[in-house]
């Protein structure tokens, strides 16, 4: 969708654009600051699987079919999901369409004699970034063997931003089958994901 509304320029829009500016004072105040800042919705200013996050969502979906507002591709691939609605898993009521990391339960333990947090990536090392993982492994003492696993490349910042450059990314590494945490194949492709913390934009709930 074009940028001025019209659908038939070549100005690509990046977050979502308002056609209809009577009903901006309903607008809920998440989805102003996106329209305001040309956010996309993928780049949720609110913590993702959140309420407001959902709620951010569901509320684009109902606007953007009745045509209130435009959005750009990824946004639109994004409200076509079942994010934002729930239905019953095991007798539970679960998120749908809500890829969902499983975080360890023991966010601290020890690396060569100094505390180390997990599962939270940093920059630096021998890489671009490096993060502490439980190996699934004990030491002898019956204690956590951590594992420190570098990944990246300075490439990757610049690509984060890039539709075309993302899914050919994921397509390259086969990031949709990447199950193992203990690899830097894992967190590469799950870089976004990490985003904030690492200085690359806001947290993205996507493979690349």
């Amino acid at each position: 969708m074009c940028s001025c509304g019209c659908g038939t320029c070549q100005t690509k829009i990046r977050g979502p654009l308002l056609t209809e500016g009577k009903v901006k004072s309903l607008l809920s105040e998440g989805l102003q600051y996106h329209i305001d800042k040309k956010i996309p919705l993928f780049e949720n200013i609110y913590r993702i699987s959140s309420d407001k996050h959902l709620s951010l969502i569901r509320e684009a979906r109902k606007m953007y079919s009745r045509g209130i507002i435009n959005l750009c591709e990824e946004d639109e691939a994004l409200i076509k999901t079942h994010l934002g609605e729930f239905g019953i898993y095991e007798g539970e009521s679960v998120p749908l369409d809500l890829p969902m990391i499983e975080e360890d339960k023991i966010n601290e333990a020890e690396y060569k004699g100094k505390d180390v947090k997990l599962n939270k990536p940093k920059r630096g090392g021998s890489k671009a970034y490096y993060v502490y993982v439980n190996s699934g492994k004990k030491n002898k003492d019956g204690s956590i063997k951590v594992k420190k696993v570098s990944f990246g490349s300075g490439g990757l910042r610049a690509k984060i931003k890039d539709k075309d450059a993302r899914k050919a990314f994921a397509a390259r590494h086969n990031c949709d089958q990447k199950k193992d945490r203990t690899k830097a194949g894992w967190w590469s492709c799950n870089l976004p994901r990490y985003a904030k913390q690492l200085g690359l934009g806001s947290n993205m709930n996507t493979y690349w």
